[in-house]
């Protein structure tokens, strides 16, 4: 589906990934709905897309509470007369520590941003754009949610949710207007351990928590591959060498795979 001319709308558009989608978007000739519960660096997204006027609307919405995403579609629709896309990219990392010593709050936390708010975001808009002509739902999973790291062990058991989630609703969706695409991101360099509230010691701020054993992409980058990916409707998208090479190494020896990631990792994990 290419994006010119159609209404998209991006979760966690206050930063990061989010905010490059954004911008990137709006500069390929898009209308967006920018959706973050922050509204301070939602703002600061308005500001450096000012030059786009009303092509950009703000949501000031918390993707985990149902009631508000359900009457975001008709918020959106106010603003933009219709719905084209939808990517679910906004998502929380855990604090860096062993599911042992995880708080049951950090725990609800993590799967209500990352998994519940795919959900109930498919679930508000899906109507709508199965009402289109064409259109096509992104949902940003993780390396994460197909490779185990420890010490982002419920982080990744909801990134894995999300990579099912979005196969299983590409299957039921064959036949349909809508297509779906399902992200894997590797270290991608954003402030995400700041957004969710967590220090991660001795590791860089990306978007899996995880050391800096590679290059991390930078966020405009990665917002360019998403919308390549949802434009040649491609059904998964691998952003970064980390992600590509550790896919191919779970695929040949899952065992292997896990051990090689914990000897890289296990000096962070405290206790």
């Amino acid at each position: 589906m290419n994006v010119r001319d159609k209404v998209i709308v991006v979760t966690g558009g206050g930063s990061g990934i989010g905010r490059a989608l954004t911008l990137k978007l709006l500069e390929k000739g898009a209308r967006v709905a920018a959706v973050d519960l922050n509204e301070n660096t939602l703002s600061e997204t308005a500001e450096l897309a000012a030059q786009y006027g009303d092509r950009l609307s703000r949501h000031i919405v918390n993707v985990s509470n149902r009631e508000a995403v359900e009457a975001l579609p008709g918020e959106v629709i106010a603003a933009h007369g219709v719905v084209d896309g939808l990517i679910n990219n906004a998502g929380i990392i855990q604090p860096f520590v062993r599911l042992k010593d995880l708080e049951y709050d950090a725990i609800e936390r993590v799967l209500n941003v990352n998994l519940y708010g795919v959900i109930y975001m498919t679930k508000a808009f899906l109507p709508h754009l199965l009402a289109r002509p064409e259109a096509h739902i992104v949902n940003v999973s993780s390396m994460g949610g197909f490779f185990p790291v420890p010490g982002q062990t419920l982080y990744g058991a909801s990134k894995a949710g999300v990579k099912l989630l979005t196969e299983g609703l590409y299957s039921e969706l064959i036949d349909t207007n809508v297509n779906v695409t399902v992200v894997f991101p590797g270290a991608i360099a954003t402030n995400i351990s700041e957004n969710s509230g967590v220090m991660v010691e001795r590791a860089a701020s990306t978007d899996d928590g995880v050391s800096q054993s590679y290059r991390t992409t930078p966020a405009d980058v990665a917002a360019e591959i998403i919308i390549d990916g949802m434009e040649q409707d491609k059904f998964q998208v691998y952003i970064g060498s980390d992600a590509k090479m550790m896919n191919t190494l779970y695929r040949l020896n899952p065992l292997r795979a896990t051990r090689f990631m914990y000897n890289r990792m296990k000096d962070l994990l405290p206790g």
